[in-house]
């Protein structure tokens, strides 16, 4: 099989190269690519997960622990954002001489070995809107590559190599690392307050993104989000806008909620009717990553109906309003919502499923976020019947005790705090009933305890 050639400036002469935090769903996808091109993978993690597993079985060694030991003699290492200089592996290389890369970085040079390469940015919808534009290049038959922050059922996983022309990149702007990406397409879902911690202000944040629109050829953007509006109007890139409520190039019109959740509408492109779209997945907000989706169609040589089947046949990613199972009769949900815009979006869909009761059980991720954001997680929050709260989980800061799951509780009333995951399963199984739809909200290790309750 033949696949698409790297830039040479960063892998020329590379043959081995070792990974510390394999099994990422950000790095797994990379060692897929890698591997498919005969370069000898290693790698270390801290706990055996699903990848790690499909790592060996791809013929990769795979360290549980990190220790400089298990670094070896690679001519190349690559290292997840969640790893910190300290680490035994990154500061062996790093005194050895081992040229050292984040994985961003090598995640750029893999956009620019394909000459159709589409990047998903924005503040919500990345992961779905990624998987949604995948599943329509490979329904297509054009085998993508693809790399993706949830796992696809119609890939096996969270990426693959794909010996096609295109490639589906999910670009993260936390830390600016969508800035390392070249694209033939650039798509900008929405920009929200987040990471600001890093960034500092809104007007930083922007300009992050207006860079990021200055590396693709083709931008695609949300004319209903101003401060995506805002950041398109400043750039000298040809551009295919998408919306609702604004005249943009592709509208959803005729929008209807065929059966609870679901929403079924037409896109017209410049006023003239271009595909009836019937979503797979629930929840109006789908509806705008549907019509991004569709802004590819013309970019990527592709036919209105190649949107209208994967709309249709995508039902999801991973952690994304992902069914679990049961338990006590109530249904389990986890959904990757971290952020209070998110939050609303994921209550919103379950409000309208037409359960008796939404129990929403959060766990608010990073000190930083929780802290700016109080007020927006406790509004949202109010949106549901129920609210079960577990500690912050600081990522990576540290606790200076300005933030507590307790102060957003002291403001809901009826909400419960509960101690880590596995109070979290125990007061499901204790209190949920038929009828429930119980949603796990975060970004962190919360989805453990969506398999406990099930369990």
């Amino acid at each position: 099989m033949m696949y698409p050639m790297f830039d040479s400036a960063l892998l020329d002469g590379v043959k081995t190269v070792h990974f510390i935090g394999c099994g990422g769903s950000g790095t797994y996808p990379l060692i897929q690519i890698l591997h498919s091109r005969g370069i000898a993978i290693t790698g270390s993690d801290v706990e055996e997960t699903h990848n790690t597993e499909a790592e060996r079985a791809l013929g990769v060694t795979v360290h549980i622990g990190h220790d400089a030991a298990n670094l070896g003699n690679p001519d190349l290492v690559v290292y997840s954002a969640a790893i910190h200089d300290e680490n035994p592996e990154l500061k062996s290389a790093r005194e050895r001489g081992i040229k050292a890369v984040e994985r961003s970085v090598l995640l750029g040079y893999v956009s620019r070995a394909y000459n159709q390469t589409v990047s998903v940015a924005g503040t919500h919808g990345k992961t779905t809107t990624s998987g949604m534009i995948t599943t329509m290049l490979e329904l297509a038959g054009k085998d993508p590559a693809a790399v993706i922050g949830g796992k696809l059922p119609l890939i096996g996983g969270y990426g693959k190599t794909g010996s096609g022309s295109s490639a589906v990149i999910e670009a993260c702007e936390y830390h600016e690392t969508f800035l390392h990406l070249t694209s033939a397409v650039g798509v900008i879902l929405n920009i929200d307050n987040d990471h600001l911690e890093y960034y500092g202000t809104m007007g930083q944040l922007k300009l992050a993104f207006q860079k990021f629109a200055l590396l693709s050829r083709t931008v695609v953007f949300n004319m209903d989000d101003h401060n995506t509006l805002d950041v398109v109007n400043t750039i000298d890139r040809p551009v295919l806008s998408f919306g609702i409520r604004e005249e943009a190039r592709f509208r959803a019109v005729n929008i209807v909620e065929y059966k609870p959740g679901f929403y079924a509408f037409d896109v017209t492109e410049l006023g003239d009717f271009f595909a009836h779209i019937e979503l797979g997945v629930p929840g109006y907000h789908n509806i705008y990553n549907a019509l991004a989706m569709c802004c590819c169609v013309r970019p990527l040589g592709l036919k209105p109906e190649d949107a209208v089947r994967a709309a249709k046949e995508f039902h999801g990613t991973g952690r994304r309003f992902e069914i679990k199972g049961e338990c006590n009769g109530a249904v389990i949900v986890d959904d990757y919502a971290h952020h209070p815009t998110e939050m609303a979006a994921t209550l919103a869909t379950a409000k309208e499923l037409g359960y008796d009761r939404v129990v929403a059980v959060h766990q608010p991720f990073t000190y930083s976020r929780t802290r700016m954001l109080k007020n927006d997680f406790v509004k949202v929050l109010k949106e549901a019947d129920q609210v079960v709260l577990l500690p912050v989980m600081g990522g990576r800061e540290r606790d200076d005790g300005s933030i507590k799951s307790e102060d957003l509780a002291a403001e809901l009333p009826g909400s419960v705090v509960v101690d880590g995951l596995q109070g979290a399963a125990d007061w499901v199984k204790q209190n949920a009933r038929k009828g429930d739809l119980v949603v796990c909200m975060s970004c962190g290790d919360l989805y453990k305890a969506a398999d406990m309750m099930v369990q």
